[in-house]
């Protein structure tokens, strides 16, 4: 849930949203945050009783707490495996029990887990990882924001760039603050300044096609319904 959501749910409601996190393969709970916090934490809290989680570099090896790495997870509750999908089994359940779930997380000094984003959408911009799950969360808080989506584009000097599709409710929104914004909020790498952008009427949420299809699909939707940004 990205925090200009959450504020606004609290501004309605006088509740705090309290996340929680799960897939089907854990049938389906991992973590949740405490009932009682009394505002938007940020994380998906702590893990449920009897589950144990992990933070795991691309060796396998656990990272440094703090550090981002792929989040695994192991329990009573994990899955034995895919029906009939030995292969696809193999892929995230390891032989001692762990579950890759594919998202990247970390774990602060309390024990706190946050999710960054799902590994596959990460962007690798001149080597550097870019979560698109920030620069979403960073353009949603600009007042003139609807929606927004981050995604990959390929880019020639920098192998991809970060491409952001807007749905503006304040039409005097322009370009140009977008990227002042960003500037101020994002690490340099983060923000593209060479036409990586464009403004939607609507971002389709059918499926998961915001951030499989987007890279290819919504690039050319961007380029015949909406105006570049950069």
């Amino acid at each position: 849930v990205q925090r200009p959501v959450a504020e606004r749910w609290k501004a309605l409601t006088g509740k705090p949203l309290i996340e929680a996190y799960g897939l089907t393969e854990t049938s389906p709970a991992v973590t949740i945050n405490p009932l009682d916090i009394v505002d938007f934490t940020g994380s998906i809290g702590l893990p449920i009783p009897n589950t144990e989680i992990a933070i795991r570099g691309e060796d396998g090896e656990d990272v440094a707490q703090g550090e981002p790495g792929e989040l695994c997870v192991r329990g009573p509750q994990v899955m034995r495996g895919y029906w009939n999908r030995p292969d696809e089994t193999a892929k995230v359940l390891m032989p001692d029990g762990w579950l890759r779930t594919g998202d990247i997380g970390r774990v602060d000094e309390k024990g706190f887990v946050y999710i960054e984003d799902r590994k596959k959408d990460m962007i690798l911009v001149s080597g550097f990882n870019v979560y698109p799950n920030e620069v979403e969360s960073v353009i949603a808080h600009m007042a003139g924001v609807l929606e927004v989506a981050a995604v990959a584009q390929p880019d020639e000097y920098s192998g991809e760039v970060v491409a952001v599709f807007v749905v503006r409710k304040d039409p005097s929104l322009t370009a140009e603050k977008i990227i002042e914004y960003c500037h101020q909020e994002l690490t340099g790498y983060k923000v593209s300044d060479r036409r990586a952008g464009w403004f939607l009427p609507y971002l389709d949420k059918k499926g998961t096609c915001v951030y499989e299809a987007m890279n290819s699909e919504m690039v050319q939707l961007g380029q015949l319904l909406g105006n570049h940004i950069a």
